[in-house]
């Protein structure tokens, strides 16, 4: 599909490996706000990806019209003036934008503090504040100066006008609507009670609609005059926003999975189909069930339909390692958790690291790099946390069939073996090392700067390319600096390339340049020869 997610990469080649896809390209790295614009399609915010997207809701075609590189660093929501300018709520630097209709950008403030919802009453721009004691404000495009309509929001988030002239906002933390009038004076409640509140939303028809942001996809539609409700489970999990078309259709969006989908009384329809965030980690248990850390979820089995990350994990799920019949997984928010999918009952093994990346089971215990911390440490099974090693900036982990520990490090360019507290370098000279593991007698690392594969000598450092033109990473000709992981602000996590080895030798790659995993089985010359 031309123009969808980082499509410009070339294709994956390898002499060595048979390469195949578990999971369909994701066309959208997350979807939360969107809106339909002045050309009739539908635009589409993607916090995760750092872009926004036109959706052809007839055909499903998705253009990127905002690039990942662009002034905008993190959309979460966006409105249309009268005008046809695009405004944006930039969520992580907390900066809202205009886009001319000509596609000029231009910074409108640094005030609103985590602005979220964003919406346009004629040429009045109207924003609200996803935090505790948040506020609804009108900037005025023409000065920056904001005037406060409302304060003491309990985390907002997508708004609209309602028939009777209010600004209608969720209070997502209390599960309240409220509405305000664009003119200032008293908020009022207008339901309470309401199932995980994320958009509030009106059709064609007047009709209130709250959108739920949990696992069951919950629409509520409430009458403001009387409060009789009716509720429509969709299946959606981590729903963000919704938007009605001319036909008064609506289409929703999930911050949980992207695409995007329209939803009515009957059933659902898919207009973008969803898919993975990243994915980040990736592994496999005993059984070959695939594991992918996707930040908001923990995706399993058809790598899609995963759980949402949030009641597994604690959120921002980022490595995953499975051994005992367990999933340890990693959090962006410096957690370490373990989870047991017979049961789904969770362990909290470790909190308050520093950006906690790759991940790997021993007979002791868990390996951690600390990324933001520099180091390796190990988690015991009574969760008493220790040093292993120092490193600049540790990317991942594996051991060998010996028990011995290897660590990828970024910024060393290396890959490197821990012995009794020494730090040896098995290969260096490395572009942006990340995914590690170990096979047999062959050490593998993805080479993220270079998209390539390499396969390793543990002893000698004899390295060979296996794979080229990988997606993953940034693609070729984006730059961007991506700051480091807050939980708030919410930032985008750092992207990380993982790599994984099952037993009968199949790698498995976690390819967050399309949003797949990639399954690499080798050619039997491949098994005959290694490094």
């Amino acid at each position: 599909m031309p123009g969808t997610r980082f499509s410009n990469f070339g294709r994956p080649r390898s002499d060595r490996w048979r390469m195949s896809r578990l999971n369909e390209p994701s066309p959208l790295r997350g979807s939360n706000g969107i809106a339909f614009g002045p050309d009739g399609r539908l635009y589409v915010a993607q916090f995760l990806a750092g872009q926004i997207s036109a959706v052809d809701v007839t055909t499903g075609a998705v253009e990127i019209v905002v690039p990942a590189d662009g002034p905008v660093q993190a959309p979460d929501d966006l409105a249309f003036g009268a005008d046809g300018s695009m405004y944006v709520a930039d969520i992580t630097p907390q900066r809202v934008w205009r886009r001319s209709p000509d596609g000029e950008f231009t910074l409108l403030s640094e005030e609103v503090r985590v602005p979220n919802g964003i919406t346009c009453v004629g040429n009045r721009l109207f924003v609200n504040e996803m935090r505790p004691g948040g506020r609804v404000v009108e900037l005025m495009p023409g000065t920056g100066e904001l005037v406060v309509l409302a304060e003491g929001l309990a985390m907002g988030n997508a708004m609209q006008q309602g028939p009777d002239g209010a600004l209608y906002y969720p209070h997502m933390m209390t599960g309240q609507v409220w509405r305000v009038s664009p003119d200032g004076g008293d908020p009022q409640e207008v339901a309470e009670d309401v199932h995980e509140p994320v958009a509030v939303r009106f059709d064609h028809d007047g009709a209130l609609v709250v959108l739920s942001r949990g696992v069951e996809g919950i629409v509520t539609r409430i009458d403001p005059d009387t409060g009789r409700r009716s509720i429509v489970e969709t299946g959606v999990a981590g729903m963000d926003n919704a938007a009605f078309d001319r036909e008064n259709r609506m289409l929703v969006s999930s911050y949980g999975s992207g695409g995007v989908t329209e939803v009515e009384a009957l059933g659902t329809r898919t207009v973008v189909g969803r898919g993975l965030n990243g994915p980040f980690g990736v592994t496999a248990d005993e059984a070959g069930r695939v594991y992918a850390g996707d930040h908001f979820r923990l995706a399993d089995g058809d790598l899609v339909t995963g759980d949402l990350i949030q009641p597994v994990a604690g959120g921002a799920s980022h490595g995953v390692a499975a051994g005992g019949g367990l999933v340890h997984i990693t959090s962006a928010h410096g957690d370490v958790r373990s989870f047991d999918p017979a049961t789904c009952e969770v362990r909290l093994r470790a909190k308050g690291l520093a950006e906690p990346t790759g991940i790997a089971v021993t007979g002791t215990g868990l390996l951690v790099a600390e990324t933001g911390a520099g180091r390796v440490i190990h988690i015991d099974d009574a969760d008493a946390v220790s040093m292993i090693a120092e490193l600049p900036h540790p990317v991942d982990v594996a051991l060998d069939a010996e028990g011995r520990l290897f660590a990828s490090d970024d910024s060393l360019g290396a890959v490197v073996r821990v012995e009794d507290g020494s730090v040896v370098t098995v290969v260096e000279g490395l572009d942006q090392p990340q995914g590690v593991t170990v096979h047999e007698d062959t050490l593998y690392v993805v080479e993220v700067g270079t998209k390539r594969l390499l396969a390793v000598s543990p002893t000698t450092g004899e390295t060979r390319t296996e794979a080229e033109s990988l997606p993953v990473g940034l693609p070729p000709g984006i730059q961007r600096e991506d700051p480091i992981p807050t939980l708030f602000p919410p930032a985008r996590p750092r992207a990380f390339a993982g790599l994984t080895t099952t037993p009968d030798g199949t790698l498995l790659l976690a390819a967050n340049g399309e949003g797949t995993v990639l399954h690499l089985t080798p050619h039997e010359q491949t098994r005959q020869h290694r490094p």
